[in-house]
């Protein structure tokens, strides 16, 4: 009787299979399911991209990174991940630099496709900075997917008074992202 209780778990268990949905799935995912890219989208977007604002240059780094399992949400997603290093308008003094973080540490974590603008969103979080925080999306603004449109908007009252910026004229803290700007592959 217990052997045919167990194989009848053991059954149930294997139909219960997590499944593989496409990158640009626009409904609930199953957890531990898989959000795949089936149609070999991320690569266009990996690479070193670079952009110039506000007498300040940009380098942004993405990496595709495949089946790792996102435990806020309870299933594994191929997604994107970035980089970013800030300079100077000459390169001479480095602003803001986690190019050498490793996955686990990452300050940018890609999510989905959005349905409603087909632009690809990811999330910034950078625990040096307070916990400074917010979304950006960014698509592609040329065929030939060498121009990138980034778009960053920060999250609000990220500023607590633990903060070593608390207290800090708004235009005295530093600013680690643009709002908006135009990347180019490099």
């Amino acid at each position: 009787m217990k052997n045919i209780f167990l194989i009848i778990i053991i059954m149930i268990s294997l139909s219960y299979k997590a499944q593989t949905y496409p990158l640009r799935t626009f409904t609930e995912i199953s957890q531990n399911s898989y959000l795949k890219d089936t149609n070999n989208e991320l690569p266009a977007y990996e690479g070193t991209w670079k952009g110039t604002w506000d007498n300040k240059v940009i380098y942004v780094t993405f990496n595709k990174i495949t089946n790792k399992f996102k435990p806020s949400l309870n299933y594994y997603s191929d997604r994107l991940v970035a980089r970013f290093k800030v300079t100077n308008i000459n390169n001479t003094i480095v602003f803001f630099d986690n190019t050498n973080l490793s996955d686990e540490n990452i300050k940018i974590d890609g999510g989905r496709f959005r349905k409603s603008n087909d632009k690809y969103g990811l999330v910034y979080v950078d625990p040096d900075l307070c916990m400074r925080s917010g979304t950006i999306l960014i698509n592609f603004t040329d065929s030939t997917k060498t121009q990138l449109q980034w778009k960053y908007s920060q999250s609000e009252n990220w500023l607590d008074s633990s903060c070593f910026y608390h207290g800090w004229a708004q235009a005295d803290i530093p600013q680690p992202l643009p709002f908006d700007i135009i990347l180019t592959k490099q």
